[in-house]
Parts: C-alpha cells; structure tokens; sequence
C-alpha cells in the first residue's frame, strides 16, 4: 500500500495545525503547502472541503538518499494529506516512505525508507495520543 493514516475527531483547521505542531515535533520541516482547497476554488469554481498537501522533509534522510542516488530527490519529500472527511472529521493520510522509496531500488535507499517510515508513524502516534 502507498499509504497509511489515521481519521481524527476533530474540524479540519485544527486537525491542519496538530498536524503541523507533530511534524516539527519530530524535527521534520515543513518544505510544501499546497492549498489544494483553495486551487480548485480559485480555477474551479468548486468547493472540495479542506484539502490540504504537506511536503514534510528531514534533511539527514533526505542527503542520504541524494547521496545514494541523485535523481532519486524527484521522490521527495514525504507527502501527508490533510483533508475533510465531515465537520467534525479529518483524515490525515501520509506517503509510505517504503513503497514510494522502493521505486529507486537501490538496497541503500530501503534501508533509510525504513527510517522514514518509522519518523512519519511517530508523526501519526502524536496525532492519536494528543
């Protein structure tokens, strides 16, 4: 699967910033927001509900892969979506490192994969806990 996430109870804007507050709680950067929401607005004329594409980023992790493999930056950074499921529920769904990182098929780059992975479920875990 090239995906996990976790559904909160909570309105879209505050489900945005707990997610936000997570990421850098794990030393993770914010590199990317895309207001997908506000792009289909603007050019559409339609309403989808919330919508929003984090790029979250660790720089170790990233170099490491750079380093294995150049080309294989066009595979970063790690997306999470936020999006507006109701009201009073958001999902949060993040890329799964593993699958999307296995495309470079380079031993070295499934190893850090496994890193990552493990960074974006401490990211999920301070969504459930919080």
């Amino acid at each position: 699967m090239y995906l996990f996430g976790v559904v909160l109870n909570q309105p879209f804007e505050t489900a945005l910033q707990q997610v936000v507050t997570a990421i850098k709680a794990e030393d993770l950067g914010l590199v990317s927001d895309i207001n997908v929401q506000g792009i289909v607005q603007a050019r559409l004329s339609q309403d989808i509900g919330g919508y929003r594409i984090l790029g979250a980023c660790a720089p170790s992790l990233a170099k490491r892969v750079i380093d294995a493999q150049p080309a294989a930056g066009v595979l970063l950074p790690c997306q999470v979506v936020v999006r507006r499921m109701s009201a009073k529920q958001t999902a949060v769904d993040f890329m799964d490192p593993i699958t999307v990182l296995g495309l470079a098929n380079l031993p070295e780059i499934n190893a850090l994969a496994q890193d990552a992975r493990a960074v974006l479920e401490r990211v999920k875990n301070h969504l459930t806990i919080d």
